[in-house]
């Protein structure tokens, strides 16, 4: 089965997660959201397999790189506030939502994650010394 951008009319669409699925922490995080009241107005596509295609704006090796979702109008969000987006659509997840709504807030989140992604490939292969299991063991 290919995993691909959707074309569909925004209306049909649902938010899309591009994320990397050979990166246990990537896929504990994912589970997480996957799990969650709201999770099946979410499509979940794993960059990391090589029939993922996320669109004609972002290539498969951006989206390894950095946190994206499309929104259902196809817009592209990434980093901060593509968490918030999901953060939107998962009743459980709200509070942060707000949060980051907040003047200033997707900002502060963002400076954070920019932080976190030089770390990301310790602190994954952390989570798999602690259990986590990658999606994808195929790279």
């Amino acid at each position: 089965m290919v995993e691909e951008f959707s074309e569909h009319p925004a209306e049909n669409r649902k938010l899309q997660v591009y994320y990397d699925g050979s990166c246990p922490l990537c896929s504990a995080e994912v589970s997480h959201y996957k799990a969650q009241p709201g999770a099946e107005d979410i499509e979940f596509l794993d960059v990391s397999r090589s029939e993922t295609n996320p669109g004609p704006d972002l290539t498969p090796r951006d989206a390894m790189r950095r946190f994206h979702v499309r929104e259902s109008d196809g817009s592209l969000l990434s980093g901060a506030a593509a968490f918030a987006a999901i953060w939107h659509r998962l009743p459980r997840w709200h509070w942060a939502a707000r949060l980051a709504a907040l003047p200033g807030g997707t900002r502060v989140m963002e400076m954070g994650y920019r932080a976190f992604l030089p770390i990301r490939p310790m602190l994954s292969k952390a989570a798999g010394a602690l259990g986590a299991k990658a999606e994808n063991t195929r790279k």
